[in-house]
């Protein structure tokens, strides 16, 4: 049972990174318009991130090298899978399918999640886990706005539950890896592996990078190429990994992984916003709908669970665990 004053904690962290994440789309928008491929976008992004945490990831390590030691095949998963490759398998989604296809298939990470814990930890979902996913991807379909006639490409799909893949990694790694290392740590350097990784990538044809260095229009303004650079680094990147890994080691894989399904709430609203579009009716029934989903898993956090050994008929505890 997750203690009620961590579990507030972690539950703000988790909201904290969400919100922070969903500004990505509006700061990556402003430099693919003048020009940048979004690879290039993600690799600055993720890159000029691990960057700005390198300072106090080395300061936080003060006599905790061995731990690093000893995750650092951990945190390069982490940097290859969580950062690199779900971002890479994104992208290679939305050239077959439309962003908010892709996007639905990638967030059914959290179905993956929860998947994962019953399969390897034998978390059995119960009724209210279940309810809140069905709730969560209904949510999500509405706030994706999918009813006009997207095309579903097979190999963008095949890409899409690569992306959902990845999605899952992040959270399921974030409350895995030791906790003798901080947050911080993991953030900079799987950002920083990650970031290695999409340039060797870049540099072997794969991927596309090409970038402008001119003015940019953001938020309505015409603005210098590094505002919204720095913005997709510091708010949409640094923050909310750490956020993120934090929340994850607080709350578990599992409703960490529920309250992050909020950041396509937080993206309308940003949207709203910084770019004027106004967020449908349909958009905020889904907003509601995730809400209602992510309540859901929680109130079946707050359960106790039934003893492993009990009789054979007693169900198979799903207390969430840190992996």
């Amino acid at each position: 049972m997750i203690e009620r004053r961590t579990a507030g904690a972690g539950l703000g962290l988790a909201l904290l990174s969400a919100a922070t994440f969903s500004t990505s789309g509006s700061f990556a928008r402003s430099l693919t318009d003048a020009g940048w491929s979004s690879a290039a976008a993600v690799a600055i992004r993720v890159g000029l991130a691990a960057a700005m945490l390198a300072v106090p990831a080395a300061v936080a390590m003060r006599g905790r090298w061995r731990a690093l030691r000893r995750d650092l095949g951990m945190v390069t998963i982490y940097g290859l899978v969580a950062v690199a490759g779900c971002q890479v398998c994104f992208f290679n989604a939305v050239q077959h399918l439309s962003v908010g296809v892709a996007l639905l298939l990638e967030y059914t990470g959290t179905v993956l999640v929860v998947g994962w814990l019953w399969l390897r930890h034998g978390q059995r979902p119960r009724r209210l886990t279940v309810a809140g996913s069905v709730v969560a991807v209904l949510g999500l379909a509405f706030v994706l706005d999918l009813a006009g006639g997207s095309r579903l490409d097979p190999v963008g799909v095949l890409w899409g539950l690569a992306a959902a893949f990845g999605l899952a990694a992040y959270f399921v790694l974030s409350a895995r890896v030791d906790g003798d290392l901080p947050p911080v740590v993991v953030a900079s350097g799987g950002m920083g592996i990650g970031t290695v990784a999409l340039i060797a990538l870049g540099g072997l044809g794969l991927l596309p990078m090409h970038a402008s260095f001119g003015g940019v229009d953001f938020a309505g303004q015409r603005t210098p190429w590094w505002v919204p650079v720095l913005g997709l680094s510091l708010v949409a990147a640094a923050i909310p990994y750490v956020a993120g890994i934090g929340a994850a080691r607080m709350l578990g894989a599992k409703l960490s992984s529920f309250v992050g399904l909020t950041e396509v709430v937080f993206a309308v609203l940003v949207a709203w916003l910084l770019l004027a579009e106004l967020p449908t009716g349909g958009q905020l029934v889904g907003g509601a709908l995730i809400i209602a989903g992510v309540a859901l898993v929680r109130v079946d956090e707050l359960r106790p669970a039934q003893p492993l050994l009990d009789a054979p008929t007693s169900p198979v505890p799903v207390e969430v665990a840190l992996p």
